[in-house]
């Protein structure tokens, strides 16, 4: 298995548990899904701030995630691995864990989620210039 294999592997799991901070934050205040609730969104505005920065957590690594997956996969079907896209995997990975924590926090100093987030799409940026010098 490759180093970025793994941290696809890692990233994966990452989503899959990211939703759960708002699921206990929705149940904490607001109770059990009721049938309107499933026929009509709950209305979250009114819940904690950290309950709507859990969910925004969780989305912005959806959005993120089916790009750093191609690039996994393209780069392991053109057998692209190196030292650099082995970096920007393993920065990508630890970045995104560091982006949940800034998130769900609410740190606003020196803007840390931007600047989290910004090393995570410089590192899928370096991935793709792997694959683009090196497989085409």
């Amino acid at each position: 298995m490759t180093v970025e294999i793994w941290y696809l592997f890692l990233t994966t799991v990452l989503l899959a548990i990211m939703w759960i901070p708002h699921i206990i934050g929705q149940v904490m205040h607001g109770g059990l899904l009721t049938s309107k609730d499933y026929h009509e969104l709950r209305d979250t505005s009114q819940f904690p701030a950290w309950i709507r920065r859990a969910n925004r957590a969780h989305v912005n690594l959806v959005e993120q995630f089916g790009v750093f997956l191609g690039l996994v996969v393209i780069a392991n079907m053109l057998e692209i691995t190196n030292a650099t896209t082995a970096l920007a995997a393993t920065v990508f990975f630890w970045a995104r864990v560091a982006h949940a924590i800034v998130f769900l926090s609410g740190i606003g100093v020196l803007m840390a989620r931007t600047l989290v987030f910004t090393v995570c799409w410089l590192s899928l940026m370096v991935y793709a210039w792997q694959i683009y010098s090196l497989g085409f």
